[in-house]
């Protein structure tokens, strides 16, 4: 495996507060479907041609399998 921790490779990158604010707002407003709403997002926006904002949702569907688990992901100091 490349990677220790299978998670490593899938970290997201927290550009701004706009982020975590829309990741709580799929989570608030769709609860555990709030990763697929991301998805759907992000599939709507390369459909689109706007590689910027596929990115970022793809960015905020991997911060919302963050916010959702229950474990430390990542390195634990």
């Amino acid at each position: 495996m490349l990677f220790d921790d299978p998670f490593a490779a899938a970290l997201p990158i927290l550009t701004d507060q706009a982020v975590l604010s829309d990741a709580r707002a799929l989570i608030d407003g769709f609860g555990d479907d709030a990763g697929f709403e991301a998805a759907a997002r992000a599939d709507r926006s390369r459909d689109l041609g706007n590689a910027v904002h596929f990115a970022r949702w793809r960015q905020i569907e991997r911060l919302i399998v963050v916010l959702a688990s229950d474990e430390a992901i990542g390195t634990v100091h």
